[in-house]
């Protein structure tokens, strides 16, 4: 137990109180860490795509449609994972779910690094984002059946940091690699291998989610885990209000996710994806090159400007956490839509000017969504959903975050060659208008509140 083990003693002193119960934050930041590595996956394969691209592009010789394909195919590979999460996790439980990402990671990282034509890259690619899309269901969902109410914006916001901290560094090897001939992309690829291989290894010592295990019927094995996060009158009451909210048909189905009593949730939980997606950050993020090109960066700048995105993506993922439990959920997502509106703005009439001063402003609002969108999205998703269907009903909502990341990385080289790179800025300045406007009146507030208390906030009930 290597690890899990060595830190209840590491943050013995910080043992903290909440209510009458003592909890252990060592072990639950322990745990969510390494559950979150499944984040650091998706922030690698998310980014390496952005470096490798100008290297692709030349030795398969990709027109616009093709390098809009090759960039969207992840998302497709996701959508495949999601339902495949949805089911494994729900049947065989978290921890299986997460092992098999990690598994399938590893073996398409290896594969992308071989291919030797476009077409094995892209079934490659297509192959890794079954992976990744397993992993961006139940990590974050792992981790909040895991934490507390009072930690939980906290720990799932760790997903959000392993994701961000994935982009960074895979952002700043790729700069590394930049000069090392035309096969540099096969490097920058393969080298997810690593991450993913620590991940499998680490996940073999994370111990199976308490609410999936008292669905299962395993109480006493749920109650132990319990125990070990916040003493045993925290199991005791823990292991009976999830009982309490598993009425009725516990088996996994889809129907039931579209049921009446569940559908406010769903539909919350869809159009928070959705926005997260079309609000269009991710095109500065996969479409670097492409977009500093066209404000005159050669090469070797467009890579440092990966770089530098990827620090303030870090940094102010960093401020999101420490926030989140604090400020609440609904006024950080608010305060995303009115600031990427405004950023967008402004990027778009510098792009159109061809303007360098672009670079800031778009950085800028690399930063607003990193405080915002990016790691609320992830902790309202991993929330709102009743324990009896969450599974599946996670699964609906990230499948719907990666058709949307699909259509948005799909279009953008699209409209971009078409229309002029700043054009899709004003689209994306519209989408986020009506985000805030979905947000305002759609999306309460779960800041503080037990996942079994959430069965009743979005259902009316």
């Amino acid at each position: 137990m290597g690890l899990i083990k060595k830190a209840p003693n590491f943050v013995a002193h910080c043992l903290i109180m909440d209510n009458q119960f003592r909890f252990n934050p060592g072990y639950i930041t322990g745990i969510s860490f390494i559950s979150a590595l499944g984040g650091y996956l998706f922030g690698f394969d998310f980014a390496v795509i952005a470096g490798a691209l100008p290297f692709l592009k030349e030795q398969f010789g990709f027109n616009e449609v093709q390098e809009g394909f090759a960039t969207a195919t992840l998302a497709f590979g996701c959508i495949l994972g999601c339902v495949i999460a949805g089911t494994v996790s729900d049947k065989f439980g978290r921890k299986k779910g997460l092992m098999l990402a990690a598994a399938i990671f590893l073996f398409s990282s290896l594969w992308m690094a071989f291919s030797h034509n476009s077409t094995i890259f892209i079934i490659a690619r297509f192959a890794a984002g079954i992976g990744v899309g397993m992993a961006s269901v139940v990590s974050p969902m792992y981790i909040a059946e895991i934490a507390p109410s009072h930690m939980r914006g906290r720990m799932v916001a760790i997903n959000q940091l392993t994701i961000v901290i994935g982009i960074f560094i895979t952002n700043y090897i790729n700069y590394l690699l930049r000069n090392e001939g035309p096969d540099a992309w096969r490097w920058m690829v393969g080298l997810g291998a690593v991450p993913s291989f620590l991940f499998l290894i680490g996940v073999l010592w994370l111990p199976e989610s308490p609410r999936w295990l008292v669905k299962a019927g395993n109480d006493a094995k749920a109650a132990a885990t319990l125990g070990k996060i916040g003493g045993s009158m925290y199991a005791t009451d823990t292991v009976s209000a999830i009982k309490k909210s598993l009425t009725g048909d516990t088996k996994v189905s889809y129907r039931a996710v579209f049921e009446k009593s569940v559908l406010p949730a769903v539909i919350v939980g869809i159009g928070l994806a959705v926005f997260q997606q079309l609000c269009g950050i991710n095109v500065v993020f996969n479409y670097t090159a492409k977009i500093f090109e066209s404000v005159g960066f050669s090469q070797d700048d467009q890579l440092k400007q990966m770089v530098f995105i990827g620090l303030v993506n870090l940094i102010c993922t960093l401020v999101a956490m420490w926030q989140v439990d604090k400020l609440g959920r609904k006024p950080l997502m608010l305060f995303g839509a009115v600031g990427l509106t405004i950023l967008y703005i402004i990027s778009a009439v510098l792009l159109q000017k061809g303007s360098p001063a672009a670079s800031w402003s778009l950085l800028a609002a690399i930063g607003v969504y990193a405080m915002t969108l990016a790691p609320v999205t992830w902790v309202l998703i991993s929330e709102i959903f009743p324990n009896r269907v969450r599974g599946a009903a996670t699964s609906v909502a990230v499948i719907a975050l990666w058709v949307s990341y699909a259509i948005l990385t799909f279009t953008f080289p699209i409209l971009a060659k078409r229309l002029g790179t700043y054009t899709p800025f004003y689209i994306y300045a519209v989408v986020c208008v009506l985000g805030y406007l979905f947000v305002k009146f759609k999306v309460k507030e779960t800041r503080g509140r037990s996942l079994e208390e959430m069965d009743n906030v979005f259902t009316g009930h």
